[in-house]
């Protein structure tokens, strides 16, 4: 079969033909009286393999390897294939994402869109300072789509960049549906991450979404949205926040948000009466005790008062001196 013959039916054109030949991939069998290349039946059967290598993203080089060596071994190639192409799949990703929040900052030139992109690739940055600045800059200077904002402050590990991301987020009022996926993200520190976000965001669909965070199987999740809630005056959070005093997890700030939350004198009671159970139940210890004692003290009522007054006779003397002095500070008011 002549060249063009093999070219029509096979798609290869008859160019890549005389270039397989000169790389000695496929030389035909023969030729004829003429000069003209022809290709017998096991040529064009290796035109299509040499095809079909090709579709899976191989080198001629390879491809003429993996014809011709007894050697070779096909497992190493396709791992190779393989990695390649999840980091060609990662760049394309990467780069998709990057053009979608470029037209969601809907830009009305050129340098709009050179602003946006610098602006992208410096949240991106390896410097920290770069990072921060960038965050800060794009409330004021560069208008950031609220998508990057988020993605950037869920992988974000130093303290002082991710403030100023959250604060950027908090002042775009955005980015709320993509947060509460972060809520569901696989990395603990992602789920952080996004539920610290959404407590910086003033609003009822913020603190509906920390609501639902009070349920939520990441301990770590429920306590930081307890502190946010109690900062809120919202009640809900009062049983998170007497466990991490008994827990001593950041108990200091929990028994901030209780005495907040007890300036509202119908929740005042409620919260000294979860004190006060806890602090008559055997199994919590003698430091948790202490602890619940000292919450009693910005806890305003005659319930918190009866229960220090209780407690300024308690068997363990650390409780009683506690309650006994801040009975005292109570009775000076």
């Amino acid at each position: 079969m002549l060249i063009g013959e093999v070219a029509r039916r096979s798609g290869v054109s008859a160019r890549m033909l005389r270039h397989y030949d000169s790389l000695g991939l496929v030389r035909p069998t023969g030729r004829t009286d003429a000069g003209y290349r022809e290709y017998s039946t096991d040529d064009i059967r290796r035109i299509f393999h040499i095809e079909s290598l090709r579709s899976l993203g191989l080198s001629l080089r390879e491809v003429g390897r993996a014809l011709d060596d007894p050697g070779f071994t096909p497992s190493a190639l396709v791992d190779d294939l393989i990695r390649k192409t999840r980091e060609r799949i990662a760049a394309e990703t990467e780069l998709l994402g990057r053009l979608r929040r470029i037209g969601a900052a809907e830009p009305a030139g050129w340098e709009d869109v050179l602003q946006t992109v610098a602006l992208l690739q410096a949240l991106g940055s390896k410097s920290a300072g770069t990072r921060q600045r960038a965050a800060l800059s794009s409330v004021e200077e560069v208008p950031v789509p609220v998508e990057a904002l988020v993605e950037a402050a869920l992988r974000e590990t130093d303290p002082n960049v991710a403030g100023a991301l959250r604060w950027a987020l908090a002042q775009s009022g955005g980015g709320l549906a993509l947060l509460a996926e972060g809520l569901g993200a696989p990395a603990a520190e992602v789920r952080e991450r996004a539920v610290q976000c959404i407590a910086e965001i003033p609003g009822g669909e913020a603190t509906a979404l920390l609501r639902d965070a009070l349920g939520h199987p990441d301990l770590v999740v429920r306590r930081c949205a307890a502190l946010a809630l109690g900062a809120r005056g919202v009640a809900d959070a009062v049983p998170t926040l007497i466990d991490m005093i008994v827990e001593e997890a950041n108990d200091v700030d929990a028994a901030d948000a209780l005495s907040a939350l007890a300036s509202r004198p119908a929740l005042a009671d409620q919260i000294a009466g979860g004190l006060v159970g806890c602090l008559a139940d055997g199994t919590v210890d003698a430091s948790a005790r202490r602890r619940l004692t000292q919450a009693l003290a910005d806890i305003p009522g005659s319930t918190a008062s009866r229960a220090l007054a209780d407690l300024s006779h308690d068997d363990d003397r650390a409780v009683a001196l506690t309650a006994a002095y801040i009975l005292g500070i109570r009775a000076a008011r």
